[in-house]
């Protein structure tokens, strides 16, 4: 808002100097932020802020159902002609008090606020940001890299969460670090979390999360991939679609704001795990986003597959290719003497990296957490960061089966020991809605299934076998044999906690067969088959999850009588 001038007795002028003055008393109680507010600023000028502000305006509205307002937040000499603004207290019925100033645009609402460096404008924006919350669902506030900072600590300070669009330059990231130093100037000592958002530009490949922990003292906590990072790259997309990439990460950015995120926790199991595919493709089918994928063991492998950007088909052929009786030789790669394990694994992390070379988890297509143990403690230690095939691997590494995997000096096995079902990492991760799919069998479901496997049993023994009899001798995965044996204390461990993750997950499936082997990668058609089979029996609850509408209805405490009468 321009400053105001005795000589110009403008309506603005004089309501202006009002609002300021009642604005002037001690408040009345404590501030609390406010849920509905978003505040959004750039580190570099090369980047199209406002396109990206847009962008997420329109999906935050598609994705939340509730009216968006994108507040723009100018320089006061950008050229605006100044506009004649009631005071917040003048509507008696409690309207919005700047609704003949708003812009109607496709899915949201915009209005553009000039502002200068006066001190005095900071308790007015305090208490029109409050106004602003009170009349739509949610407010992203866009301030413009020319605006004064006073006017981005604010909206900082009132919202739930700032982020900050870069590139990943040495001259945009000294920018955040600037930025982050002003604020906290401006805020008296006080710390912004400043949330780093990178905008990569055509096949741009993420730096690792340690190059920024070093430079920023913090990852990025999104990518914004396929972004017309320069305004020729913007000027050539006008009048054209934007890539794929670029539009799955801007909803995927703005279900984090409307706090509608999708997280898929994917069970251990091995073999069985396979059934994780059949349910990524039916939701691939029906155009169901997941934003964050956790995983554990197979669940970390198959999901490894789909973050890196592989689709349901493509795991499946993969998986295919194991199909046939002597398939799972190629999965082994024996270790001798088998002191620690059988196998070292090094087979299995071979075939990932044929389809993900060394990809690191920044630079997945989605959000990726894998878990594993630590040997020494039996510990769950969740990653997110660094090289993603040796931590699958890891998490992958069956106890007494696999020799542990050594990652940074220290020894891991199999994540389903410690966490069989990841729910609780989504959870902790801020995910809102959860689908998990688990494979770990319950008790009753076990005694079922050995009611069968006797029931084959006593058909068998009615004719001399001498094949499975040999197998039995020979065979340490067989029923009862050492491999056997270990795996069933490890699944009676894990049946408590699967199920006590399944209480914190909105849809659960269990894709479950009685005559399932943890080692029958030979089958995948029957796994996988199955997993399609269950989600599509429960696809109406998961579209219902993935499309509820949750409007806000927080009480926020009036800072101040004026924003209190507004």
């Amino acid at each position: 808002m321009p400053a105001s001038h005795p000589t110009q007795k403008s309506v603005w002028d004089l309501r202006r100097n009002e609002l300021l003055s009642s604005l002037a008393r001690p408040p009345q109680a404590t501030f609390n932020r406010s849920g509905r507010l978003t505040a959004l600023a750039s580190a570099s000028r090369r980047v199209p802020d406002r396109l990206v502000a847009e962008s997420l305006a329109q999906m935050l509205e598609s994705v939340t159902g509730e009216r968006v307002l994108l507040l723009l937040i100018v320089p006061s000499d950008s050229g605006a002609t100044a506009k004649v603004w009631s005071p917040l207290h003048s509507l008696p019925n409690n309207g919005f008090a700047f609704a003949d100033q708003l812009q109607h645009l496709d899915g949201f609402d915009r209005l553009t606020l000039r502002v200068t460096n006066h001190l005095a404008e900071r308790p007015f924006l305090s208490a029109f940001f409050g106004h602003c919350a009170r009349h739509f669902g949610h407010v992203l506030i866009h301030v413009d890299a020319d605006a004064p900072r006073q006017a981005l600590a604010e909206a900082a300070g009132r919202a739930s969460a700032t982020y900050v669009l870069a590139q990943q330059t040495v001259d945009s990231l000294f920018e955040f670090n600037q930025l982050d130093r002003e604020l906290r100037q401006a805020r008296e000592g006080v710390a912004t979390d400043l949330k780093l958002v990178l905008c990569l530009e055509h096949d741009e490949v993420p730096q690792p999360a340690e190059d920024f922990i070093k430079q920023i003292g913090q990852p990025a906590h999104l990518n914004l991939h396929e972004s017309p990072a320069t305004m020729d790259a913007l000027h050539s997309h006008c009048g054209g679609p934007w890539p794929a990439a670029f539009k799955s990460d801007v909803r995927r950015l703005a279900r984090e704001i409307g706090r509608c995120r999708v997280g898929l926790a994917l069970s251990s199991g091995g073999a069985k795990g396979l059934a994780h595919i059949g349910v990524l493709q039916v939701l691939e089918e029906n155009g169901i986003e997941v934003d964050v994928v956790a995983g554990t063991s197979m669940g970390a492998y198959i999901g490894a597959l789909w973050a890196f950007g592989h689709d349901g088909q493509f795991v499946e052929r993969k998986a295919r290719e194991l199909e046939g009786k002597w398939g799972l030789l190629k999965l082994i790669d024996p270790a001798f003497p088998p002191r620690r394990g059988f196998i070292h694994g090094h087979a299995i992390q071979q075939r990932l990296e044929r389809s993900i070379g060394d990809a690191r988890f920044e630079q997945l297509a989605r959000p990726l957490r894998v878990v594993t143990t630590r040997f020494d403690t039996l510990e769950r230690v969740v990653f997110s960061t660094g090289e993603v095939s040796p931590v699958v691997l890891a998490s992958c590494a069956i106890p007494s089966v696999f020799v542990p995997v050594r990652l940074d000096g220290e020894s891991y096995i199999d994540g389903g020991v410690s966490d069989p079902l990841p729910v609780d990492v989504l959870r902790e991760a801020g995910v809102e809605r959860v689908i998990a799919v688990n494979i770990i069998p319950t008790s009753a479901f076990l005694r079922c299934a050995r009611e069968h496997e006797r029931e084959q049993v006593d058909v068998k023994r009615r004719r001399f076998d001498f094949l499975r009899l040999l197998n039995q001798q020979i065979n340490y995965f067989a029923y009862g044999n050492i491999l056997d044996v270990t795996q069933r204390a490890v699944i009676g461990g894990q049946i408590r906690a699967a199920e006590d993750a399944c209480r914190q997950a909105d849809v659960v499936l269990r894709p479950l067969a009685c005559d399932s082997r943890w080692h029958d990668f030979s089958n995948p058609g029957k796994y996988i088959s199955l997993g399609r089979r269950v989600a599509e029996e429960n696809l109406a609850d998961i579209k219902q999850l993935v499309n509820r509408k949750e409007p806000i209805h927080e009480h926020e405490t009036p800072h101040h009588e004026l924003a209190a009468a507004a």
